[in-house]
């Protein structure tokens, strides 16, 4: 009982933290100086700029080992609630309501396990291996069983998490937004035309905004990976180009369609949208949008992106041409969040546009 103990304790102690500063946000709003140079002052925040890349990933570690106790403690919590309406220990109802519901694999189910692992086993199915494999499977099943059941808990009870992640406060183009400008959850983006991970996500984005409607919104921001990607900056200034003549994302659209992002290729694309071929030359030739795109990318490796796609969902951090069910997870946090007006700690560098 003393690690449930000590765990009820951190609990504590996370949400007395954060009433703690919820009760002095307005100091917590007051620069705080670190250093003075000739009586010139040098505050917290001047830091932020040049150091958050690298302590974003020691926020999420600090983060993730929060989330992971408070996961362990909520379970508990359940268990115990349940436990004491039927009269029992939580050991006790967890042998009621899956150890016992888990019958013994029947021989046929060892074979057919052994004959799908028969490469990696490596050995006989003798008897010895036999009871291993049946312990084995019966073991995957009470696992997935009580799963099964603590999921079950907690779609019958109320279960509100105020712990929030660390974001990061990325600025955005109004400009170049796909969906409600005002929606609650904004992704905003980091991408590549050339980059065949970011063509790869863009089916799943298009699923999470059909998904969400009005809830969810995507900003995109240029970060061409010019080291990598000879055509990226180019086809970037193109749907500059594009967005004088208000055609940025079906423009978008075609260039993460496009077998080439040639400068032909990119005026021929114009031509599909029916885009003024003389206004898109002319400005595509002018190159008077490459400072906008180099402030995009510099933004972009400020807020800690390192490769492209890079995702601030709210601020929060997904790397990656991640499966439809990252994003998913956290939009449902956030419009979790925001029906439950959290007052938990949030941990935000500041990245202005």
């Amino acid at each position: 009982m003393s690690h449930v103990k000590n765990s009820f304790l951190l609990l504590s102690c996370l949400f007395i933290a954060a009433a703690s500063l919820g009760h002095n946000s307005d100091a917590a709003k007051a620069k705080q100086p670190v250093a003075t140079v000739d009586g010139e002052t040098i505050y917290d925040e001047d830091l932020a700029t040049a150091v958050q890349g690298q302590l974003l990933p020691l926020r999420n570690q600090e983060y993730e080992i929060k989330k992971k106790a408070l996961d362990n403690l909520i379970e508990q919590k359940l268990l115990e609630t349940a436990a004491k309406k039927q009269g029992l220990t939580t050991e006790k109802l967890l042998v009621q309501e899956v150890d016992l519901k888990v019958p013994d694999p029947s021989d046929a189910e060892i074979e057919g396990y052994y004959l799908a692992q028969r490469e990696r086993l490596n050995r006989p199915l003798d008897d010895t291996l036999k009871n291993q494999l049946r312990l084995s499977i019966k073991q995957a099943k009470m696992r997935q069983l009580r799963e099964d059941y603590m999921k079950r808990l907690h779609s019958d009870s109320t279960v509100a998490i105020l712990l929030s992640p660390p974001r990061v406060q990325v600025g955005y183009d109004p400009k170049r937004v796909r969906g409600n400008p005002k929606a609650p959850v904004m992704i905003v983006e980091f991408s590549d035309y050339q980059c065949p991970y970011c063509n790869r996500v863009e089916v799943t984005l298009k699923e999470v905004l059909a998904k969400y409607g009005n809830k969810v919104s995507l900003a995109y921001r240029d970060f061409p990976l010019t080291a990598i990607h000879s055509q990226a900056e180019i086809a970037a200034e193109a749907s500059r180009c594009a967005l004088e003549q208000g055609r940025f994302w079906e423009y978008h659209d075609q260039l993460f369609a496009a077998p080439k992002l040639d400068k032909d290729a990119l005026v021929e694309y114009a031509r599909n949208l029916k885009l003024d071929d003389k206004q898109f030359g002319s400005c595509l030739t002018s190159g008077k949008y490459k400072a906008e795109i180099e402030k995009d990318s510099e933004e972009g490796k400020k807020a800690g992106v390192q490769g492209t796609p890079g995702f601030f969902i709210n601020g929060v951090t997904l790397s990656g041409a991640q499966p439809p069910d990252a994003f998913v997870r956290l939009i449902d946090d956030e419009l979790g969040r925001e029906n439950n007006h959290p007052t938990a700690s949030v941990s935000v560098i500041q990245v202005e546009r």
